[in-house]
This record gives C-alpha cells, structure tokens and sequence, in this order.
C-alpha cells in the first residue's frame, strides 16, 4: 500500500494512491501525522473510500509533514565510510533534523546565501515509525516500521564541519524533499540513486547499510520511545559531493533528484537567494 499526504485549496489530505492517475482520500484526517496516531491506521488506509483524487498535477506534501522526532543517522553505507577515509562503526551515529527542515518531494529548495558555498547532495532511505516502540528486540522490530519513503537531505558542509557536532549543517529551514509516498511493503535490496542535473552522482544498494532498519529501531528504541509518524533517516552513500577531488557542490539553479526502486522519486531544484 501506498500512502501520500497532498496540498489542497483548503488545506492537506492524507490519501491512498490507488494508481499512478487516482487516489483516495482518507477522512478525517489532514495528512499521514494525524493518520498514524491511531492504532488501526493501516485499515483505516485500505478501507477508506473518501472523494476519488485526480494524481495529475497534485501537490505533493513532504509525506510525514509532522514527526515528533527525526532521527538521523551518519555514516551507516559502507561505501560512504569508506570514501571517508573511516572503519565501520560499532554502533549507529545518530543526530537530529527538525521537522521545519522537511519540504516537498517535488518543491523548490531555497537555501540563503550565506549556507550555499558548500552545499552537497545526500540520498537516503526514510524508515517510518508505525507503533510505539520501547526497548524493541531487532527480530521484533519490523512490527513497529509503517513504511518506508525517500528523502532528499540537502547538507552544508560548512556549517556541518564548523563543530564536531553535526546539526546545524543538517536541518536548514525546508531542504529536505520528503516523499512523495510512505510505501508499506518494501523491502532492502533496490537501488538507491542521486542525480545532479540528470548525471548520476551516487549510486548502490540499499542492502549496504551497516545498521539495517530493525537494528536501527532496536537501538534507538533503547535510548528513546519511539512514537508513531516518528522517521528514521539511515544515511547516505558513496558519491556525495564533499568527498570528491576536487570537491563538487549544488549550485543555484541545479536540480538533485534521488530515487529509491520499489518507493519512488523526489526532485527538487536549489534556489539560492
């Protein structure tokens, strides 16, 4: 099942996409946020039988428009440790986004002059939490996952490197394309994908990540409780623009789409203003 959360005249819906033309509205509820926090949200999606949805030309909301929490994680493909010079980590690097850091799959990113200069490309998978989730066991762990989406994290690198903590390159205002669906049933194993201007910049295996997205709940879930609509972003890899020689940035004007097999797309064009 494929679920969305779409811009209208009179506000957000969250919706069922039936095809790649229709989807249906699901009552009573403006986006998927409001819709996990009830227990039987998955039937509540497949049973609902709101007003038809014409899919062309719809605008997409970042897909999860208002986590509690957004957990990050760094370093977590391999290939991505490794073109940065590191050993595989024992345990995940976690760190945080906000949830005013998401924007649309398909909205410009416009990004102030001043956090432009090092500005780089990560693709990732978004692991969406389903069910209250304390102290989980990994075997248990994908009872508590809703689905999983695709996330655009625009990163810059200046601000990220300015401390040794990370935040304050990772969660600028609206530069993250979140979307365009939370997709129920995927599985690990598809390509993931980051083009600048249409040219391949990353490319491998969602299968590469160190801490898978069971680990990562058990893990997380030992720190914190996990809620649901709460997102787990599990990192980038190789290919970003940071660690080439010489290095490569987004400029204003580039578009950087990221594309997940099996989930779907988000393409957003940088505005630098």
């Amino acid at each position: 099942m494929r679920l969305a959360t779409l811009r209208t005249s009179t506000g957000t819906v969250a919706v069922r996409i039936d095809g790649p033309e229709t989807a249906t509205i699901i009552d009573g509820y403006t986006d998927l946020s409001a819709l996990l926090a009830e227990p039987d949200w998955e039937t509540l999606a497949r049973d609902a039988a709101g007003a038809a949805v014409d899919l062309a030309g719809a605008d997409y909301a970042p897909v999860l428009p208002r986590p509690g929490k957004i957990i990050c994680v760094g370093l977590n493909y391999a290939t991505h440790i490794t073109e940065m010079g590191r050993e595989l980590p024992q345990y995940p690097t976690l760190f945080a986004k906000f949830a005013e850091a998401l924007t649309g799959p398909y909205d410009d990113v416009v990004v102030p002059g001043y956090a432009a200069a090092e500005l780089d490309w990560e693709a990732e998978l978004a692991v969406i939490v389903g069910a209250r989730a304390y102290q989980v066991a990994e075997d248990d762990a994908d009872a508590y996952i809703a689905g999983y989406s695709v996330i655009n994290d625009y990163t810059m690198r200046d601000y990220q490197y300015r401390t040794l903590q990370w935040d304050q390159g990772k969660t600028f205002e609206k530069t993250s394309g979140f979307g365009p669906h939370l997709v129920t049933d995927y599985t690990l194993g598809t390509r993931i994908e980051a083009r600048l201007e249409d040219e391949v910049m990353q490319s491998a295996s969602t299968d590469d990540l160190v801490f898978g997205p069971a680990k990562l709940v058990e893990y997380i879930s030992h720190i914190v409780t996990l809620q649901p609509g709460d997102v787990i972003i599990t990192g980038t890899t190789g290919g970003v623009g940071h660690a080439r020689k010489p290095a490569r940035y987004i400029q204003s004007g580039e578009t950087v789409e990221v594309t997940i097999d099996g989930i779907g797309s988000v393409k957003n064009t940088t505005i630098v203003k």
